[in-house]
């Protein structure tokens, strides 16, 4: 199993945009191959003196049984609509793959 950490900035103004097609499209990716999880978070203010929260971050938890899968998943054709339609939204993304220590 590998975990997914995928940080994304979203243009100002445009993060409810953004979560709504992201959201939108939750449903495909639960249905892929080898998807254990797959969810977006937002930043807690927390009051916690080690967080640092950004009010444009969408933060992609992922879990897949493989590499392979998440390469599928990455090329599936809802991936390639879903990053056409939020392509003017996001700024950049980040991406931790990350396996069990």
């Amino acid at each position: 199993m590998i975990h997914v950490i995928a940080s994304i900035t979203i243009k100002a103004g445009r993060k409810d945009e953004f979560l709504g097609i992201f959201k939108a499209n939750v449903a495909n990716v639960v249905k892929e191959k080898g998807c254990i999880e797959y969810r977006p978070a937002v930043d807690a203010a927390t009051g916690l003196a080690a967080q640092i929260v950004d009010d444009n971050m969408v933060t992609v938890i992922e879990k897949w049984h493989s590499v392979e899968d998440l390469k599928v998943h990455l090329t599936a054709p809802h991936m390639l609509a879903y990053r056409e339609k939020v392509a003017a939204m996001v700024e950049s993304v980040a991406l931790k793959v990350l396996q069990d220590a």
